[in-house]
């Protein structure tokens, strides 16, 4: 008679988690902010957390399938537009996103992700996933580009 395995005793379980993960916190305009990237086999995972929230999630395809391009994303020569996300990139919202405002920080946001991404991998074909938790959500740059830069440290 054969044994059942308990999977939860499995000679498997004793692994690591096998998605790599990095993970970074700051503070953005004064409230501390945290960042973690899973990176997993078929999709990339971004979250962006300011006192416990997750309560937007967006995801962008990374797959370039233009003609012609091979897959891979064109990439400006330091133009004035470098610092804009790539225009093939869309972002589009999965769940909330729903209050004024959110919504267009969180595309602009997943869209400036997706294009740090494409920039340090051009061939990178994964799909983006981010759920952002932002507690004040508004236009200010500063704070746009302290968000920025703590997800820069963990891709």
């Amino acid at each position: 008679m054969a044994s059942l395995q308990d999977p939860l005793h499995d000679s498997l379980s004793n692994l690591p988690f096998p998605a790599g993960k990095k993970q970074t916190a700051g503070l953005v305009d004064g409230v501390k902010t945290d960042v973690m990237v899973m990176s997993f086999s078929d999709k990339i995972m971004v979250t962006i957390s300011q006192e416990g929230r997750l309560a937007h999630w967006l995801h962008v395809p990374l797959g370039n399938n233009n003609p012609g391009t091979d897959g891979m994303h064109t990439l400006s020569e330091g133009t004035d537009d470098s610092l804009l996300p790539l225009s093939g990139l869309t972002a589009t919202s999965l769940l909330g996103g729903h209050a004024p405002g959110q919504d267009t920080i969180g595309q602009l946001l997943a869209r400036q992700i997706a294009t740090a991404i494409a920039t340090k991998a051009p061939a990178e074909k994964r799909l983006l996933v981010v759920g952002l938790g932002l507690g004040k959500i508004g236009g200010d740059r500063e704070s746009f580009f302290s968000i920025v830069d703590l997800v820069l440290q963990c891709i």
